[in-house]
């Protein structure tokens, strides 16, 4: 699959995650858990018929911690998604581009370039439009806010780990020790919880595996395949088209607004993920 085509197909997919996790009648840290697990169910078959788990120490060792960072902004994000909207969770969240920028910056000295930043500003600003200025301008750090913006620490953390470890190892192999790890993690968590895990209706169970197999399954393998062919900074910025899709799903099925303002804001983010891939010309003498 084109990289390109790859990537807009997972954002598609990972901004239902908001909207299953709104719908499901269950806390935070088990949609969290079952997400993975059911994902992880369903990759298993792949490789008892077909592939290869073999991984060397070193790939094996950046796949988990990378695991238990993305476990933890799972869980982190779906907390956040419980205590605020939808659409204003997943724009805190979508912040990651600006740390992915500053921690290459920081600790590989790699400068991200004009039009990463001018691309990084242009969306941030569409995404403050989408939301609402009046209403950036008066949030205040409620505790959603709050675990929205550890979400996004983390999930630039994540982009920046798998990056690396992705350019030498199959997608699919780094994906099921990395979503092995995250699922111990966050069962660990629903057990020191005491969170309920079982007794719900079909229609919920019939959720959650829809938020593992679309979300999870098909959304990261899809993103996780463009991180290894593209750019990190480049795709962190495409992830913010997510808020676009996430604030569509919303107002359709959460019935939370999107007006005409939003739609505009929505068009500046796209404007901004556009900028991100332009490359400057080399002009010959």
């Amino acid at each position: 699959m084109n990289p390109k085509l790859s990537l807009v197909t997972g954002i598609i997919c990972i901004a239902f995650s908001p909207i299953f996790v709104k719908l499901v009648p269950l806390s935070a840290l088990p949609a969290a858990f079952y997400r993975l697990l059911f994902a992880l169910v369903f990759l298993a078959p792949y490789f008892f018929f077909k592939g290869s788990l073999r991984i060397n120490s070193k790939s094996l060792f950046i796949a988990v911690i990378g695991g238990l960072v993305f476990g933890l902004d799972i869980a982190v994000w779906n907390i956040s998604i419980l205590k605020s909207t939808a659409t204003i969770s997943t724009l805190v969240a979508n912040l990651a581009p600006v740390w992915v920028g500053l921690l290459s910056l920081v600790i590989y000295k790699k400068q991200p370039g004009l039009s990463f930043w001018l691309g990084t500003a242009t969306a941030i600003c569409g995404m403050v439009i989408l939301v609402g200025i009046q209403k950036i301008w008066h949030l205040q750090l409620t505790q959603g806010v709050v675990y929205a913006i550890f979400s996004s620490v983390l999930y630039a953390i994540y982009i920046l780990i798998s990056k690396n470890v992705l350019a030498s190892i199959n997608t699919l192999t780094f994906m099921f020790y990395s979503m092995l790890a995250a699922t111990i993690l966050l069962g660990v968590f629903c057990w020191a919880d005491h969170d309920v895990m079982w007794g719900f209706s079909t229609q919920t169970w019939l959720m959650l595996v829809a938020l593992g197999l679309i979300c999870q399954l098909l959304g990261w393998i899809t993103i996780n395949y463009a991180i290894s062919h593209l750019d990190s900074t480049q795709v962190s910025i495409a992830l913010l088209g997510q808020t676009v899709a996430t604030a569509l799903l919303a107002w359709w099925l959460l019935s939370e607004k999107v007006g005409l303002v939003e739609l505009l804001g929505g068009v500046v983010v796209l404007v901004g993920i556009g900028v991100t891939f332009v490359k400057p010309r080399t002009v010959k003498l």
